[in-house]
Protein backbone atom coordinates (compact mmCIF):
# COMPACT_ATOMS: atom_id res chain seq x y z
CA UNK A 1 0.00 0.00 0.00
CA UNK A 2 0.99 3.65 -0.53
CA UNK A 3 3.18 4.88 2.66
CA UNK A 4 0.69 8.24 2.78
CA UNK A 5 -2.45 6.03 3.07
CA UNK A 6 -1.10 3.98 5.18
CA UNK A 7 -0.51 6.45 7.63
CA UNK A 8 -3.52 8.57 7.19
CA UNK A 9 -5.81 5.33 7.87
CA UNK A 10 -3.20 4.86 10.87
CA UNK A 11 -3.66 8.44 12.27
CA UNK A 12 -7.90 7.78 11.83
CA UNK A 13 -7.83 4.32 13.68
CA UNK A 14 -5.59 5.56 16.14
CA UNK A 15 -7.93 9.06 16.45
CA UNK A 16 -11.46 6.57 16.80
CA UNK A 17 -9.55 4.18 19.14
CA UNK A 18 -8.80 7.03 21.62
CA UNK A 19 -11.62 8.43 21.30
CA UNK A 20 -14.60 5.96 21.01
CA UNK A 21 -15.77 3.87 23.59
CA UNK A 22 -16.40 -0.01 22.84
CA UNK A 23 -19.55 -1.38 22.24
CA UNK A 24 -21.14 -4.15 25.26
CA UNK A 25 -19.57 -7.43 25.04
CA UNK A 26 -16.86 -6.21 22.59
CA UNK A 27 -12.98 -6.13 23.54
CA UNK A 28 -10.65 -3.74 23.04
CA UNK A 29 -8.73 -5.68 20.70
CA UNK A 30 -11.91 -6.24 19.12
CA UNK A 31 -13.12 -2.53 18.96
CA UNK A 32 -9.79 -1.69 17.26
CA UNK A 33 -10.10 -4.40 14.72
CA UNK A 34 -13.57 -2.91 14.08
CA UNK A 35 -12.79 0.23 13.40
CA UNK A 36 -9.70 -0.83 11.12
CA UNK A 37 -12.43 -2.80 9.24
CA UNK A 38 -14.84 0.02 8.79
CA UNK A 39 -12.00 2.82 7.81
CA UNK A 40 -10.40 0.16 4.91
CA UNK A 41 -14.52 -0.27 3.66
CA UNK A 42 -14.41 3.08 3.83
CA UNK A 43 -11.59 3.93 1.05
CA UNK A 44 -12.99 0.97 -1.24
CA UNK A 45 -16.47 2.64 -1.00
CA UNK A 46 -19.73 0.95 -1.71
CA UNK A 47 -18.46 -0.84 -4.93
CA UNK A 48 -20.18 -0.89 -8.46
CA UNK A 49 -22.85 -3.40 -10.16
CA UNK A 50 -21.83 -3.79 -14.10
CA UNK A 51 -25.03 -3.76 -15.46
CA UNK A 52 -26.33 -6.88 -17.70
CA UNK A 53 -27.12 -4.67 -21.32
CA UNK A 54 -25.24 -3.74 -24.57
CA UNK A 55 -22.21 -2.26 -23.44
CA UNK A 56 -18.45 -2.33 -24.66
CA UNK A 57 -15.82 -2.76 -22.46
CA UNK A 58 -11.88 -2.10 -23.00
CA UNK A 59 -9.40 -3.78 -20.60
CA UNK A 60 -5.97 -1.62 -19.87
CA UNK A 61 -2.75 -2.88 -17.89
CA UNK A 62 0.65 -3.60 -18.38
CA UNK A 63 2.19 -6.87 -19.17
CA UNK A 64 1.80 -9.59 -16.64
CA UNK A 65 -1.14 -8.29 -14.88
CA UNK A 66 -3.51 -10.78 -15.99
CA UNK A 67 -5.15 -8.92 -18.67
CA UNK A 68 -5.85 -11.48 -21.51
CA UNK A 69 -6.98 -14.07 -18.65
CA UNK A 70 -9.04 -11.55 -17.23
CA UNK A 71 -10.69 -10.55 -20.16
CA UNK A 72 -11.79 -14.73 -20.86
CA UNK A 73 -13.01 -14.79 -17.36
CA UNK A 74 -14.98 -11.81 -17.81
CA UNK A 75 -16.81 -12.80 -21.18
CA UNK A 76 -17.64 -16.31 -18.94
CA UNK A 77 -19.38 -13.76 -16.39
CA UNK A 78 -21.42 -12.40 -18.96
CA UNK A 79 -21.95 -15.24 -20.68
CA UNK A 80 -23.03 -17.15 -17.29
CA UNK A 81 -25.69 -14.51 -17.20
CA UNK A 82 -27.54 -14.60 -20.75
CA UNK A 83 -25.69 -12.00 -23.31
CA UNK A 84 -24.02 -12.58 -26.43
CA UNK A 85 -20.71 -11.79 -25.84
CA UNK A 86 -17.67 -10.95 -28.26
CA UNK A 87 -14.21 -10.23 -28.16
CA UNK A 88 -11.23 -8.67 -29.72
CA UNK A 89 -7.76 -9.23 -29.44
CA UNK A 90 -6.53 -5.58 -29.86
CA UNK A 91 -2.65 -6.74 -28.75
CA UNK A 92 -0.78 -6.34 -31.64
CA UNK A 93 2.56 -5.68 -29.94
CA UNK A 94 3.32 -9.44 -27.81
CA UNK A 95 3.82 -12.63 -29.78
CA UNK A 96 0.90 -14.53 -29.19
CA UNK A 97 -1.49 -12.54 -27.64
CA UNK A 98 -4.38 -13.36 -30.18
CA UNK A 99 -3.73 -17.30 -30.02
CA UNK A 100 -3.82 -17.51 -26.51
CA UNK A 101 -6.96 -15.09 -26.18
CA UNK A 102 -8.67 -17.43 -29.30
CA UNK A 103 -7.68 -20.80 -27.31
CA UNK A 104 -9.59 -19.24 -23.90
CA UNK A 105 -12.49 -17.91 -25.74
CA UNK A 106 -12.52 -21.43 -28.08
CA UNK A 107 -13.30 -23.35 -24.57
CA UNK A 108 -16.32 -20.82 -23.86
CA UNK A 109 -17.45 -21.25 -27.41
CA UNK A 110 -17.01 -17.13 -28.01
CA UNK A 111 -15.95 -15.65 -30.59
CA UNK A 112 -12.76 -13.71 -31.17
CA UNK A 113 -11.76 -11.09 -33.69
CA UNK A 114 -7.95 -10.46 -34.09
CA UNK A 115 -5.46 -10.94 -37.21
CA UNK A 116 -2.17 -12.32 -35.96
CA UNK A 117 -0.25 -10.72 -38.78
CA UNK A 118 -1.88 -6.74 -37.76
CA UNK A 119 0.28 -4.37 -36.29
CA UNK A 120 -2.56 -1.80 -36.38
CA UNK A 121 -4.21 -2.24 -32.78
CA UNK A 122 -6.93 0.64 -33.90
CA UNK A 123 -7.88 -1.11 -36.89
CA UNK A 124 -8.58 -4.59 -35.70
CA UNK A 125 -10.84 -2.51 -33.18
CA UNK A 126 -12.14 -0.81 -35.83
CA UNK A 127 -12.80 -4.01 -37.96
CA UNK A 128 -13.56 -6.13 -34.75
CA UNK A 129 -16.29 -3.52 -33.48
CA UNK A 130 -17.96 -4.55 -37.16
CA UNK A 131 -17.33 -8.02 -36.49
CA UNK A 132 -19.41 -8.09 -33.36
CA UNK A 133 -21.90 -5.88 -33.92
CA UNK A 134 -24.99 -8.40 -33.22
CA UNK A 135 -23.08 -9.08 -29.75
CA UNK A 136 -24.45 -7.83 -26.42
CA UNK A 137 -21.07 -7.07 -24.81
CA UNK A 138 -17.79 -6.71 -26.50
CA UNK A 139 -14.51 -6.98 -24.76
CA UNK A 140 -11.44 -5.26 -25.95
CA UNK A 141 -7.97 -6.46 -25.49
CA UNK A 142 -5.37 -4.32 -25.36
CA UNK A 143 -1.83 -4.70 -25.73
CA UNK A 144 0.46 -4.00 -22.22
CA UNK A 145 3.97 -2.50 -21.96
CA UNK A 146 6.22 -3.22 -19.42
CA UNK A 147 6.08 0.34 -18.33
CA UNK A 148 3.78 3.41 -18.97
CA UNK A 149 5.58 3.87 -22.40
CA UNK A 150 4.26 7.07 -24.77
CA UNK A 151 3.55 4.91 -27.57
CA UNK A 152 1.30 2.98 -25.04
CA UNK A 153 -0.89 5.54 -23.75
CA UNK A 154 -0.98 7.00 -27.43
CA UNK A 155 -2.85 3.83 -28.34
CA UNK A 156 -4.98 3.24 -25.45
CA UNK A 157 -6.15 6.67 -26.42
CA UNK A 158 -6.85 6.34 -30.41
CA UNK A 159 -8.39 2.44 -29.26
CA UNK A 160 -10.74 4.73 -26.74
CA UNK A 161 -11.84 7.25 -29.78
CA UNK A 162 -12.07 5.00 -32.44
CA UNK A 163 -14.49 2.30 -29.83
CA UNK A 164 -16.08 4.66 -27.39
CA UNK A 165 -16.34 2.30 -24.88
CA UNK A 166 -18.71 2.08 -21.83
CA UNK A 167 -16.44 1.18 -19.19
CA UNK A 168 -12.54 1.13 -19.13
CA UNK A 169 -10.89 -1.36 -16.76
CA UNK A 170 -7.43 -1.32 -15.17
CA UNK A 171 -6.26 -4.50 -14.57
CA UNK A 172 -3.82 -5.10 -11.89
CA UNK A 173 -1.56 -7.70 -9.82
CA UNK A 174 -2.18 -8.08 -6.34
CA UNK A 175 0.91 -7.93 -5.52
CA UNK A 176 1.53 -4.39 -7.51
CA UNK A 177 1.86 -2.98 -3.90
CA UNK A 178 3.32 0.71 -4.27
CA UNK A 179 3.14 0.91 -7.89
CA UNK A 180 -0.30 0.71 -7.77
CA UNK A 181 -0.94 4.68 -7.85
CA UNK A 182 1.18 5.92 -9.93
CA UNK A 183 0.00 2.99 -12.55
CA UNK A 184 -3.81 3.63 -12.03
CA UNK A 185 -2.88 7.47 -11.94
CA UNK A 186 -1.06 7.16 -15.38
CA UNK A 187 -4.10 4.92 -17.18
CA UNK A 188 -6.87 7.32 -15.49
CA UNK A 189 -5.40 10.26 -17.25
CA UNK A 190 -5.22 8.29 -20.33
CA UNK A 191 -8.35 6.75 -20.66
CA UNK A 192 -10.73 7.76 -17.55
CA UNK A 193 -10.86 4.51 -15.77
CA UNK A 194 -13.95 3.57 -14.84
CA UNK A 195 -13.32 0.38 -12.87
CA UNK A 196 -10.70 -1.39 -11.63
CA UNK A 197 -10.00 -5.40 -11.74
CA UNK A 198 -7.61 -7.06 -9.26
CA UNK A 199 -6.27 -10.24 -10.46
CA UNK A 200 -4.29 -13.33 -8.64
CA UNK A 201 -5.27 -13.10 -5.00
CA UNK A 202 -5.34 -16.46 -4.98
CA UNK A 203 -2.28 -16.10 -3.95
CA UNK A 204 0.05 -14.61 -0.81
CA UNK A 205 -0.37 -10.85 -1.90
CA UNK A 206 -3.92 -9.88 -0.24
CA UNK A 207 -4.56 -6.87 -2.73
CA UNK A 208 -3.42 -3.94 -0.79
CA UNK A 209 -2.32 -2.18 -3.78
CA UNK A 210 -5.93 -2.12 -4.59
CA UNK A 211 -6.52 0.70 -1.78
CA UNK A 212 -3.95 2.66 -3.81
CA UNK A 213 -5.66 2.55 -6.73
CA UNK A 214 -9.41 2.93 -5.70
CA UNK A 215 -8.02 6.39 -3.21
CA UNK A 216 -5.93 8.05 -6.57
CA UNK A 217 -8.88 6.94 -9.38
CA UNK A 218 -12.01 6.93 -7.41
CA UNK A 219 -12.83 4.24 -9.59
CA UNK A 220 -13.60 1.04 -7.76
CA UNK A 221 -12.47 -2.09 -7.86
CA UNK A 222 -15.78 -4.44 -9.83
CA UNK A 223 -14.19 -7.46 -10.01
CA UNK A 224 -11.48 -9.55 -8.67
CA UNK A 225 -9.84 -13.01 -9.43
CA UNK A 226 -9.09 -15.63 -7.31
CA UNK A 227 -7.58 -18.36 -9.67
CA UNK A 228 -6.25 -19.69 -12.40
CA UNK A 229 -9.55 -21.01 -13.76
CA UNK A 230 -11.77 -19.42 -16.24
CA UNK A 231 -14.58 -19.39 -13.49
CA UNK A 232 -12.39 -17.29 -10.67
CA UNK A 233 -13.66 -14.10 -11.51
CA UNK A 234 -16.05 -12.46 -8.38
CA UNK A 235 -18.10 -9.73 -8.39
CA UNK A 236 -16.41 -7.06 -5.82
CA UNK A 237 -17.97 -6.09 -2.36
CA UNK A 238 -15.77 -4.05 -0.26
CA UNK A 239 -17.39 -5.42 3.13
CA UNK A 240 -16.42 -9.08 1.95
CA UNK A 241 -13.27 -8.19 0.66
CA UNK A 242 -11.78 -6.72 3.79
CA UNK A 243 -13.59 -9.02 5.63
CA UNK A 244 -11.37 -11.49 4.17
CA UNK A 245 -8.26 -9.21 4.49
CA UNK A 246 -8.46 -9.03 8.27
CA UNK A 247 -8.88 -13.05 8.32
CA UNK A 248 -12.77 -12.35 9.15
CA UNK A 249 -13.86 -14.72 6.36
CA UNK A 250 -16.37 -14.24 4.40
CA UNK A 251 -19.47 -16.58 5.29
CA UNK A 252 -22.04 -15.41 2.72
CA UNK A 253 -19.68 -15.91 -0.47
CA UNK A 254 -19.52 -19.25 0.91
CA UNK A 255 -22.91 -20.00 1.28
CA UNK A 256 -23.63 -18.81 -2.35
CA UNK A 257 -21.19 -21.22 -3.13
CA UNK A 258 -23.09 -23.56 -1.91
CA UNK A 259 -26.30 -22.34 -2.93
CA UNK A 260 -24.90 -22.51 -6.53
CA UNK A 261 -23.72 -26.30 -6.15
CA UNK A 262 -27.07 -27.48 -4.33
CA UNK A 263 -29.04 -27.47 -7.67
CA UNK A 264 -31.68 -25.77 -6.24
CA UNK A 265 -31.61 -27.18 -2.75
CA UNK A 266 -31.60 -25.05 0.23
CA UNK A 267 -28.12 -23.95 1.51
CA UNK A 268 -29.50 -21.78 3.78
CA UNK A 269 -30.98 -24.79 5.85
CA UNK A 270 -27.48 -26.79 5.62
CA UNK A 271 -25.95 -23.30 7.50
CA UNK A 272 -29.04 -23.46 10.10
CA UNK A 273 -28.59 -27.22 10.52
CA UNK A 274 -24.26 -26.34 11.18
CA UNK A 275 -24.89 -23.37 13.47
CA UNK A 276 -27.46 -25.03 15.62
CA UNK A 277 -24.64 -28.25 16.01
CA UNK A 278 -28.47 -30.81 15.34
CA UNK A 279 -26.86 -32.13 12.24
CA UNK A 280 -26.40 -36.01 11.87
CA UNK A 281 -24.26 -37.98 9.72
CA UNK A 282 -26.49 -38.07 6.92
CA UNK A 283 -26.15 -33.93 6.88
CA UNK A 284 -22.57 -34.47 6.88
CA UNK A 285 -22.90 -36.51 3.74
CA UNK A 286 -24.71 -34.24 2.46
CA UNK A 287 -22.35 -31.70 3.21
CA UNK A 288 -19.35 -33.77 2.00
CA UNK A 289 -20.98 -34.21 -1.10
CA UNK A 290 -21.70 -30.47 -1.35
CA UNK A 291 -18.20 -29.26 -0.50
CA UNK A 292 -16.39 -31.16 -3.26
CA UNK A 293 -19.06 -29.27 -5.74
CA UNK A 294 -17.53 -25.98 -4.29
CA UNK A 295 -14.15 -25.99 -5.78
CA UNK A 296 -10.69 -26.47 -4.21
CA UNK A 297 -10.85 -26.94 -0.32
CA UNK A 298 -8.25 -24.28 -0.20
CA UNK A 299 -10.04 -21.52 -1.38
CA UNK A 300 -13.28 -22.56 0.34
CA UNK A 301 -11.15 -22.42 3.56
CA UNK A 302 -10.22 -18.98 3.07
CA UNK A 303 -13.80 -18.19 2.84
CA UNK A 304 -13.47 -18.97 6.61
CA UNK A 305 -12.69 -16.97 10.05
CA UNK A 306 -9.63 -18.03 11.47
CA UNK A 307 -10.25 -21.31 13.38
CA UNK A 308 -14.03 -21.73 12.50
CA UNK A 309 -15.68 -24.97 13.17
CA UNK A 310 -11.74 -26.51 14.13
CA UNK A 311 -10.05 -25.38 10.67
CA UNK A 312 -7.59 -23.72 10.39
CA UNK A 313 -9.01 -21.46 7.88
CA UNK A 314 -7.13 -18.62 6.26
CA UNK A 315 -3.58 -19.83 5.23
CA UNK A 316 -3.84 -23.36 5.11
CA UNK A 317 -0.72 -24.97 3.66
CA UNK A 318 -0.94 -27.24 0.60
CA UNK A 319 0.18 -30.03 2.55
CA UNK A 320 -2.92 -30.05 5.11
CA UNK A 321 -5.49 -29.24 2.40
CA UNK A 322 -4.12 -32.57 0.67
CA UNK A 323 -4.79 -34.37 4.02
CA UNK A 324 -7.98 -32.99 4.79
CA UNK A 325 -9.41 -33.53 0.64
CA UNK A 326 -8.04 -37.77 1.35
CA UNK A 327 -9.60 -38.12 4.90
CA UNK A 328 -13.57 -36.55 3.62
CA UNK A 329 -12.98 -39.29 0.08
CA UNK A 330 -12.31 -41.79 2.95
CA UNK A 331 -15.24 -40.58 4.98
CA UNK A 332 -17.52 -40.74 1.92
CA UNK A 333 -16.74 -43.97 1.25
CA UNK A 334 -17.34 -45.44 4.67
CA UNK A 335 -20.85 -43.57 4.67
CA UNK A 336 -21.46 -45.27 1.58
CA UNK A 337 -21.55 -48.57 3.57
CA UNK A 338 -23.68 -47.27 6.48
CA UNK A 339 -27.60 -47.79 6.66
CA UNK A 340 -29.75 -44.96 6.86
CA UNK A 341 -30.26 -45.59 10.74
CA UNK A 342 -26.91 -45.37 11.30
CA UNK A 343 -26.49 -41.88 9.11
CA UNK A 344 -29.68 -40.83 10.68
CA UNK A 345 -28.38 -42.29 14.45
CA UNK A 346 -24.63 -42.44 14.57
CA UNK A 347 -24.37 -42.74 18.35
CA UNK A 348 -25.63 -45.97 18.09
CA UNK A 349 -23.29 -47.33 15.90
CA UNK A 350 -20.95 -49.70 18.44
CA UNK A 351 -18.67 -52.42 17.73
CA UNK A 352 -20.72 -55.02 15.85
CA UNK A 353 -22.09 -52.10 13.54
CA UNK A 354 -18.23 -50.62 13.37
CA UNK A 355 -16.98 -54.16 12.04
CA UNK A 356 -19.64 -54.47 9.48
CA UNK A 357 -19.10 -50.99 8.19
CA UNK A 358 -15.30 -51.39 8.04
CA UNK A 359 -15.61 -54.94 5.75
CA UNK A 360 -18.23 -52.70 3.86
CA UNK A 361 -16.17 -50.01 3.04
CA UNK A 362 -12.78 -52.04 2.11
CA UNK A 363 -10.86 -50.25 5.46
CA UNK A 364 -9.84 -50.51 8.86
CA UNK A 365 -11.71 -50.40 11.78
CA UNK A 366 -9.96 -47.33 13.13
CA UNK A 367 -10.66 -45.64 10.02
CA UNK A 368 -14.36 -45.82 10.92
CA UNK A 369 -14.02 -44.98 14.36
CA UNK A 370 -11.97 -42.59 13.35
CA UNK A 371 -14.93 -40.83 10.95
CA UNK A 372 -17.48 -40.82 14.33
CA UNK A 373 -14.98 -38.92 16.25
CA UNK A 374 -14.48 -36.47 13.35
CA UNK A 375 -18.12 -36.22 13.80
CA UNK A 376 -18.21 -35.83 17.24
CA UNK A 377 -15.16 -32.98 17.23
CA UNK A 378 -17.25 -31.05 14.34
CA UNK A 379 -20.43 -31.02 15.78
CA UNK A 380 -18.90 -29.97 19.20
CA UNK A 381 -16.64 -27.40 17.55
CA UNK A 382 -20.06 -25.80 16.19
CA UNK A 383 -22.24 -25.56 19.53
CA UNK A 384 -18.82 -24.31 20.85
CA UNK A 385 -19.24 -21.75 18.37
CA UNK A 386 -22.40 -21.32 18.28
CA UNK A 387 -22.86 -21.01 22.29
CA UNK A 388 -20.72 -17.94 22.46
CA UNK A 389 -24.19 -15.15 21.63
CA UNK A 390 -21.67 -12.46 19.99
CA UNK A 391 -19.88 -14.58 17.90
CA UNK A 392 -22.85 -16.42 16.44
CA UNK A 393 -24.81 -13.03 15.89
CA UNK A 394 -21.85 -12.23 13.84
CA UNK A 395 -21.94 -14.61 12.04
CA UNK A 396 -25.78 -15.07 11.48
CA UNK A 397 -25.15 -11.02 10.22
CA UNK A 398 -22.53 -12.57 7.67
CA UNK A 399 -25.14 -15.08 6.15
CA UNK A 400 -28.45 -13.00 6.31
CA UNK A 401 -30.29 -15.53 8.06
CA UNK A 402 -32.18 -14.67 11.44
CA UNK A 403 -30.31 -15.17 14.62
CA UNK A 404 -30.12 -18.69 16.36
CA UNK A 405 -32.53 -17.41 19.03
CA UNK A 406 -35.45 -16.73 16.99
CA UNK A 407 -35.31 -20.32 15.63
CA UNK A 408 -36.52 -23.54 16.90
CA UNK A 409 -33.30 -25.15 18.56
Amino acid sequence: MNVKLVLGITKEVEKRALEEKPPGGMSSREHVINIIYEELVKILGKGRDIPLKKHVIMMVGLYGQGKTTTTAKLAKYFQKRGLKVGLIAADVHRPAAYDQLKQLAEKLNIPVYGNPKASNGVAVVKNGMKYHKDADVIIIDTAGRHSLEEDLITEMKRIAKAAKPDEKFLVMDAAVGQQAGPQAQAFHDAVDVTGVIITKLDGTAKGGGALSAVSVTRAPVVFIGVGEHIEDLEKFEPPRFISRLLGMGDLRTLLEKAQESMEGGDAEEVARKMMSGKFTLLDMRDQMEMLSKMGPLDKLMNLLPQGFGGFKGQGMDKQSTRETQERLKKFKVIMSSMTRYELENPREVKSSRIRRIARGAGVDQKEVRSLLKYYNMSQKAVKGLTSNRRMRRKLMKQLQIPDMDEMDM
